[in-house]
């Protein structure tokens, strides 16, 4: 059953990102993985059902590949905005623009509510507690923050995906999530007063 699912899966991702969801053919899909429609619609009710595995599929790569970037940014608050940065630039991948970033959303609806972002949200959440209790940000609800940084670089994404400059749109959408993520950081004053 896991060896069908796969198969389904592989064939959904590549139909989806070469033809989009609408124009994808799920008599083409099955047959070209040697099963039937009866096997999509056992494992996924249907192709809806289909899409969200193949999304959330991508979406886990996506947020694996974000969490990386932050490691290897050394934690901390810069590597939740290496982890941003890096999310956001994956919108100029044609397999994440097509499906998750623009059919995504408007076959399954509200990314805020995929499970993929949902288990991205409660890493965010880990990372603002650590955070939070180092004082490096200021006295604020985490989840909620969390929930607003999470949105911002998912529209940021949004936004490039959409753009018809996506190169040109990238390093502005960066820049503005980075710039809207300060204002959560703590600043301290030094013994001169400055504030660093």
């Amino acid at each position: 059953m896991e060896e069908t699912r796969a198969k389904l899966i592989g064939a959904g991702r590549k139909a989806f990102a070469e033809k989009g969801f609408a124009a994808a053919s799920m008599d083409e899909l099955t047959a070209e993985v040697g099963l039937t429609r009866g096997a999509l619609y056992h494992n996924f009710g249907d192709k809806r059902g289909l899409m969200a595995a193949v999304v959330d599929q991508i979406d886990t790569a996506m947020a694996l590949k974000a969490q990386a970037a932050g490691k290897k940014a050394g934690g901390g608050w810069e590597g939740l905005m290496a982890e941003g940065a890096a999310y956001i630039e994956m919108a100029l991948q044609p397999e994440v623009q097509r499906i998750v970033l623009l059919d995504g959303p408007a076959i399954l609806g509200d990314p805020a509510q995929w499970p993929s972002q949902n288990r991205c949200l409660q890493s965010t959440i880990e990372t603002l507690r650590k955070l939070a209790s180092n004082g490096q940000i200021k006295p604020v609800d985490i989840e909620a923050l969390a929930r607003l940084l999470n949105g911002v670089a998912l529209n940021a994404a949004l936004w490039v995906a959409a753009s018809d400059d996506a190169r040109t749109t990238l390093p502005k959408a960066i820049a503005a999530f980075e710039c809207l993520a300060s204002g959560a950081l703590n600043t301290f004053r030094n013994n001169e007063g400055k504030v660093s």
